[in-house]
């Protein structure tokens, strides 16, 4: 079992920053960040290795958003720039146990925390 904890969401205008955070008990896990619009599909946004040296992104993030870990202290990260009121969602941390390829299928991954909302206004 893996405990995820998201923290770092909030409102901000359109062109700005947030950082997201999320809290895990094992960072020997391969890990992802999510969001979902009420009433959609839940959208990959970005996944990440185990080690941290591979990452990668869903197509309506690239180049603006970046994803990182660090094992020592059992955290990782969502850096969000340059948001757009689209990126208006539900942020979800997870984690999978078996990562034999990339993906960001949501149901690759077993293990998710609670949410945190990013609300980007123009």
């Amino acid at each position: 079992q893996v405990q995820l904890a998201e923290s770092g969401g909030g409102s901000v205008q359109a062109g700005g920053s947030l950082r997201l955070s999320c809290a895990t008990s094992k960072s020997t896990y391969c890990m992802g960040w999510f969001r979902q619009v009420s009433g959609k599909e839940r959208e990959g946004v970005a996944g990440i290795s185990i080690a941290g040296g591979i990452t990668f992104y869903g197509d309506s993030v690239k180049g603006r958003f970046t994803i990182s870990r660090d094992n020592a202290k059992k955290m990782m990260y969502l850096q969000m720039n340059s948001l757009k009121p689209e990126d208006t969602a539900m942020y979800y941390c997870a984690a999978r146990s078996s990562c034999p390829r990339f993906s960001l299928d949501e149901h690759e991954y077993n293990f998710w925390g609670q949410g945190t909302q990013v609300t980007v206004s123009s």
